[in-house]
């Protein structure tokens, strides 16, 4: 096959770029001083010896994080970036990972390094027998494995250019082959670029075994590498196979696992699935933590392993590819030995390399970041600027340990900074964002169906749920979120229902609204638009209203809906209840958007400081929003006889919006141990009389120490078929209540029972 003519034909360019990716990464944990971890797997992770994302790999402390399958890098470093946010956070504020592939400072005695307390037995006696063939000093090692497969769209248009081979699954498969020889002979390139472990800690070898630095001892001869005696052939998937089934009757691998290579065949549960089923996919193996990246590998790294399996894949190959292997293998060991500050002794082969692929990349036409080659030439020309020689010049001034500790303290503080938001998908609702966090911990497989209209599949086992912004589940019918949603149908039903709620008209135009001006202008009322949520276009008049403020209140709840409602005003403070499969899960109180006054400020420059609190944003994506200053809080301004620049008395309270809700700037504080029964009891009959299952429904409640059957105790505004969540999570003062934690149960029950 001529598969430097067939990559260039225009059927297949398309495809060159399109890809699945997959992550693997190991790291210690360590505590905030840098040593080895004390502690057991967090427990907060569950399901934890089948969890897909959060697993542990040989040690206790050795915490191996899964992304999912991807078809784009930007999805695979989403999923990595999220991942980490929740093993970081389920491990607690006393913690965080080492950042490189060699482990701290191991224990003196060998046998304190705690193998993995899997439940398993299976799975604890193959680490015993790892530990007894290699000892633990080796295995604690980490490093980052890339999953790589190339499109099925890339293969078959390739399959259909030639005429060799007639069978699709053994085409695949010596794709595979061939890319795997050609990355097991020029691999030291990446070991040249992309390795980072030049220095080991105390008691990780015995005194002198490496005294100089090196570019990458996990690459290396002393790194984790199964005995010289293990050898396997690549020159067809059957010798690959029975190759390495003879080593495990020779007693030379426990199993067929255990061989390590730097690039491993993937395809079934086991190596022999792979005669029958062809190759899927590689797995580079040989690719240390990169130091400097928070998550142990960048972007950057990531498109180059892509675009250098596609060039391994175009290059060609000795016809006696066993040699060729070992040439690798001499070729990797020397370069992973060389001084990380000295130019490598095969760089004349490293610039020719790196000028085929740029001009791969031009006959190809492939899109790359226009960064990649300058650095790659720029690391040839400097090793000082190759994540070896980096972290070696960074060493000299105080240790390898204190570098890693400082990165590793930066990037724990980064993971704390904004707890509520889950990194990667920080462009979705918050409510969702943190029902993610929660899934993945629980170890269910979120699906993102549709990003921006938070449209969730989450997978436990076999069993499936789909939700949309956060609480939107199969468990209420689509019937109940049309009663919700239409506030006449609510206020109706619940009448009908014996439950107190406010009188009042709907309006279908604003002429029809405006010449009703006299039937509300002398007393307490409310406007606001009939199906809208988040408090938009809602105005409240305590104590009437002229007839100017009244038109505009009027158009300002037109513009968010085509119908409106006018309402009498119930006396009393509004709670809004979370109402979830019959029961109340949190309360909370909410104040309208409002300032204090310090006596020199303006209410304009006062809005503006209370805005800075990192609480506040914009959208949903923090747990407070920003207050606004927009006409109906320069209504509610006028109505106190203030304007945007006046200035208010120090301790002075000024309120900008009359309706309190979160979205609308409010502040947030949660009371549901301070309400009594009786009212948590109206708020579940009112949702069970809606026929709905999760609500967040608004009572006025005029004194909560009085029981709730006094007449006009209480009165109901509102039910919401979407409540917020994050504002109950984290309130402004108060309890958190982990409301996504609640309705995940609620969705896999199963998982109380584990």
């Amino acid at each position: 096959m001529d598969m430097k003519k067939m990559l260039v034909n225009d059927r297949v360019k398309p495809y060159l770029l399109k890809a699945r990716y997959g992550i693997e990464k190991e790291g210690q944990r360590v505590d905030l001083s840098g040593n080895l971890a004390k502690t057991d797997h967090p427990k907060s992770i569950s399901i934890r010896d089948e969890h897909p994302y959060i697993q542990r790999d040989f040690s206790e402390t050795q915490m191996e994080l899964i992304t999912p399958v991807t078809e784009t890098l930007e999805e695979l470093f989403n999923y990595l970036a999220a991942i980490h946010d929740v093993a970081y956070r389920s491990m607690g504020d006393n913690e965080m990972l080492w950042p490189l592939s060699m482990p701290p400072q191991l224990p003196e005695k060998e046998e304190d390094i705690v193998i993995a307390k899997f439940k398993s037995v299976e799975n604890v006696l193959y680490r015993q027998s790892l530990s007894n063939s290699y000892g633990r000093r080796k295995q604690m090692i980490s490093g980052v494995h890339f999953n790589f497969e190339f499109s099925d769209e890339l293969i078959q248009s390739l399959f259909n250019l030639q005429s060799e081979i007639k069978d699709y699954q053994h085409f695949k498969t010596e794709i595979y082959l061939k890319v795997t020889r050609n990355y097991l002979r020029y691999r030291w390139l990446v070991t040249y670029f992309y390795g980072a472990s030049p220095s080991s800690e105390k008691n990780f070898f015995e005194e002198g075994s490496l005294n100089e630095p090196v570019r990458s001892i996990r690459s290396s001869k002393y790194g984790y590498t199964n005995s010289d005696d293990v050898r396997v052939s690549y020159s067809s998937i059957r010798n690959y196979i029975s190759d390495l089934s003879l080593m495990v009757k020779r007693g030379l691998l426990i199993e067929e696992k255990e061989f390590y290579s730097a690039i491993r065949l993937r395809g079934g549960h086991q190596v022999s699935d792979l005669e029958e089923h062809g190759v899927s996919y590689v797995e580079l193996r040989n690719i240390d933590l990169n130091p400097f990246e928070t998550y142990g590998i960048s972007y950057e790294q990531a498109e180059f392993l892509h675009l250098f399996l596609i060039y391994l894949l175009w290059k060609d190959e000795d016809n006696h590819c066993d040699e060729w292997v070992e040439m690798g293998d001499f070729y990797n060991d020397a370069v992973a030995l060389e001084h990380p500050l000295e130019p490598t002794q095969f760089a004349v082969e490293a610039h020719h390399m790196v000028d085929e692929m740029e001009q791969l990349v031009k006959t190809l036409d492939l899109t790359i970041s226009d960064s990649l080659f300058v650095n790659l030439r720029e690391m040839l020309r400097d090793p000082s600027k190759t994540l070896a020689g980096r972290l070696c010049k960074e060493s000299e001034e105080s240790s390898q340990a204190h570098v890693a500790t400082c990165i590793a303290k930066e990037n724990y503080k980064k993971s704390w900074e904004k707890p509520y938001q889950l990194t990667g998908f920080t462009d979705m609702e918050l409510s969702t964002q943190i029902l993610m966090f929660d899934a993945i911990q629980q170890g269910i497989r979120v699906e993102i169906l549709d990003r921006q209209d938070q449209f969730l599949k989450l997978q436990l086992k076999d069993h499936i749920e789909y939700v949309k912004n956060g609480n939107m589940t199969s468990k209420d019918t689509y019937v109940s979120t049309l009663i919700m949603e239409n506030k006449t149908v609510t206020k109706k039903i619940l009448q009908q229902h014996g439950f107190r709620v406010p009188i009042g008209e709907e309006f279908h135009t604003i002429e029809q609204a405006l010449r009703s001006y006299d039937l509300f202008s002398a007393k307490p009322f409310v406007v606001k638009p009939k199906t809208t949520n988040y408090g938009l276009g809602i105005s409240i008049f305590k104590e009437g209203a002229n007839y100017e403020d009244y038109q505009k209140a009027i158009i300002l709840a037109f513009k968010e809906d085509s119908s409106v409602l006018i309402e009498e005003f119930l006396n009393g403070t509004e709670y809004r209840f979370f109402v979830l499969d019959d029961k109340v899960y949190a309360v909370l109180l909410r104040i309208p958007a409002n300032v204090k006054g310090d006596g020199k400020h303006t209410i304009e420059e006062l809005v503006t400081q209370k805005n800075r609190d990192s609480l506040r944003g914009r959208d949903h994506r923090t747990p407070l929003e920003s207050i606004q200053l927009g006409e109906l809080e320069n209504l509610m301004l006028k109505g106190q006889g203030y304007r945007m620049d006046s200035i208010p008395k120090a301790g002075e309270i000024i309120y900008l919006r009359e309706n309190s809700n979160i979205s609308t700037g409010g502040d947030s504080i949660d009371v549901t141990d301070e309400i009594p029964d009786d009212y948590k009891k109206i708020a579940v009959d009112a949702v069970a009389a809606l026929g709905a299952k999760i609500s967040g429904i608004d009572l006025i409640i005029a004194n909560k120490e009085a029981p709730a059957a006094n007449k006009d105790a209480y009165g109901i505004i509102e039910a919401n078929f979407n409540p917020s969540m994050y504002m109950h999570i984290y309130p402004y003062k108060g309890k958190s209540r982990r409301l996504t934690m609640h309705i995940i149960h609620y969705l896999f029950p199963e998982l109380l029972q584990n």
